[in-house]
């Protein structure tokens, strides 16, 4: 099990790492970036991750990144981040750019999983629909209902989510727990549900390039 709330660096680290890229992610996005490192024979790539939480106060991202890449500058041959812009306002695009190093493209992780491309074509008719993926499928409680006082105060859900119409699952793997976890999430908020399989979108060619 991957901690949802700490930074981690992959065991095992070789004690050479030249050749080697070093990805720091989101831990939001733990499961997927190793999936798809296994699944492609990745094994230059290694993964630290950033606390998930810090989703809950996205102005704290770019000095969390900022610090992880001075930290493991001149160790690697190249660094990349896994975040998108994730509620930063486009700072985290500026820090990455003043740092000299790559990050995933679009607005948050919604976006790419669905592909970027894809995502925007219908933001304009879909701004009703609340998001979830995998990882905040799993993460429900911890993420949302408690974050926003759900638990404690269930009076609250008809203020926050009113103006919603439905939920959208983006589920990047096929598993019927995920859905029917995604679909209790749904009856909760009191949203109609809709699941959207988007497998790995935009990460998977953005991983592939920076593992060239």
């Amino acid at each position: 099990m991957i901690p949802d709330d700490q930074t981690l660096t992959e065991a095992g680290l070789p004690a050479t790492r030249a050749g080697r890229v070093l990805l720091i992610a989101c831990g939001a996005l733990a499961h997927e970036v190793l999936a798809l490192k296994a699944a492609n024979g990745w094994h230059h790539l290694d993964l630290q991750c950033l606390p998930a939480k810090l989703h809950l106060w996205p102005d704290r991202i770019t000095p969390a990144v900022e610090a992880a890449v001075l930290e493991a500058r001149g160790q690697y041959d190249s660094i990349f981040v896994v975040y998108a812009d994730c509620g930063t306002g486009g700072q985290l695009f500026e820090k990455c750019k003043e740092l000299g190093v790559e990050m995933v493209e679009g607005p948050h992780c919604y976006s790419f999983f669905e592909g970027n491309a894809a995502f925007a074509d219908h933001a304009d008719t879909e701004f009703t629909a609340f998001y979830l993926t995998d990882f905040l499928v799993r993460q429900f409680d911890a993420f949302v209902w408690k974050p926003m006082g759900l638990d404690r105060h269930p009076q609250l859900r008809d203020m926050y989510f009113g103006n919603y119409t439905k939920l959208v699952y983006q589920a990047q793997v096929n598993d019927p727990a995920l859905d029917a976890k995604a679909e209790d999430c749904a009856r909760r908020l009191g949203l109609a549900y809709e699941r959207r399989f988007t497998g790995y979108g935009d990460l998977a060619p953005a991983l592939a390039a920076a593992a060239r």
